[in-house]
């Protein structure tokens, strides 16, 4: 059987890993490990010189191993799958995310850290997004197709695959795109605000990114921007 293991960085409580695991449970045998908390933006960060704790989590998708961490995503793999877990998983499904984890995003994305850290360690590796408008649709309609295409595939230890849905209705949606390349651009250009000066000459900043939609064509950001489901492998170091 299958062994798959799912986390995220939302936290163990985000309805997106409860329909990812409600999607993955007719492909093999799941466990769930996942952040106690919101882990957003934490890269591919991990704890060192503190302990990491796994705590058996209420989760409501019946039959399903579920543990809360309180590390970061790429704990949860790293310590899920060579501790926690009795057996090594054959694949890492990282998702659903709140949010496009497409272009320059994918740097600072838990969600595509803890897919590095399971490619690093011999996994197959996918990361999974969605727009944070709150419309399913075209999730819901791909997800079971995608993984019954994708979730055996092997792409070696640098490299994982990133899949992103876009958040129009069905009817908008214009399919799938595939081998999309990762754009070097970003929805959200850095830019931060200065929010408080105080006397003591300390000064407090806040981002403040301005919204951008430049894409290059063949790209991540392009497809999303399109309306396409965008599905592409992205390197990491090597």
């Amino acid at each position: 059987m299958r062994r798959i293991l799912i986390t995220n960085d939302d936290g163990i409580d985000a309805p997106g890993i409860v329909r990812l695991a409600q999607a993955a449970a007719g492909f093999g045998e799941v466990w769930v490990i996942a952040p106690e908390h919101q882990r957003s933006a934490a890269s591919h960060s991990i704890i060192l010189r503190e302990v990491v704790r796994m705590k058996k989590a209420d989760f409501p998708v019946e039959g399903i191993n579920a543990y809360a961490c309180s590390g970061t995503p790429a704990d949860c793999v790293r310590a899920g799958a060579t501790g926690l877990m009795p057996y090594r998983p054959d694949v890492v499904l990282s998702g659903i995310n709140f949010g496009y984890n497409v272009a320059g995003d994918i740097q600072y994305s838990a969600t595509a850290g803890a897919a590095f850290e399971a490619a690093y360690l011999g996994f197959g590796a996918i990361a999974l997004s969605e727009d944070a408008n709150g419309c399913h649709e075209v999730t819901d309609a791909y997800l079971p197709q995608l993984l019954e295409e994708y979730i055996d595939k092997r792409y070696g230890r640098t490299q994982i695959l990133n899949i992103n849905f876009p958040g129009c209705r069905l009817a908008q949606n214009k399919g799938i795109k595939r081998n999309c390349v990762t754009s070097v651009d970003s929805f959200y250009r850095a830019n931060y605000k200065l929010v408080e000066t105080r006397e003591d000459g300390s000064m407090f900043y806040m981002v403040d990114d301005i919204y951008n939609e430049d894409a290059e064509e063949g790209t991540d950001f392009k497809a999303i921007l399109d309306g396409y489901v965008s599905v592409g492998v992205v390197n990491n170091i090597g």
